[in-house]
C-alpha cells in the first residue's frame, strides 16, 4: 500500500512541478489526476498499483468533507448575509451547466452517429 501511496503522490507532485515550471491557473491535483488517469488509459501506470489505496479513500472520502464544513461554519455570519446572491448564483449556474452538457451530449451524439453511418456505407 506504501507503493500505491507513493505512485498517487508522484502524480500529484508532477502536477505540482507542472503548475510551477508553467504558472498555469489550475490546481495542480487536478493536473495529477489528470496525468494520472491519461496515464492508466495509456498503460504506462497498472490499476493494480493504485486501486487497494483509491479504494480506501473513496470509502473514506466524508472525511475529506469535515474541514470544508468547519471552514464554512466559521463564515456563517457571511453566509447569512450574503445568502440571497450565493442560492441565485447556485440557481442560475446550476441551469448553466444542464443546458450546456445536454447541448454537448447532443453534439456528441450527432458526431458519434454521423460517423457510425458512414462507416456502415
Amino acid at each position: 500500500m506504501i507503493f500505491q501511496c507513493a505512485v498517487l503522490f508522484a502524480f500529484l507532485a508532477l502536477g505540482e512541478l507542472i503548475v510551477w515550471l508553467t504558472g498555469i491557473p489550475i490546481p495542480s491535483s487536478i493536473i495529477g489526476m489528470l496525468l494520472l488517469a491519461g496515464s492508466l488509459k495509456a498503460g504506462i501506470v497498472r490499476v493494480m498499483w493504485v486501486d487497494k489505496v483509491s479504494d480506501f479513500l473513496v470509502k473514506n472520502l466524508g472525511f475529506f468533507f469535515v474541514p470544508a464544513g468547519v471552514g464554512l461554519m466559521n463564515c456563517l455570519g457571511l453566509i447569512k448575509a450574503q445568502w440571497l446572491p450565493i442560492i441565485g448564483a447556485s440557481v442560475i449556474s446550476t441551469f448553466f451547466i444542464l443546458a450546456v452538457t445536454g447541448w454537448v451530449h447532443q453534439a456528441v451524439r450527432r458526431i458519434t452517429s454521423s460517423r457510425h453511418e458512414l462507416s456502415r456505407e
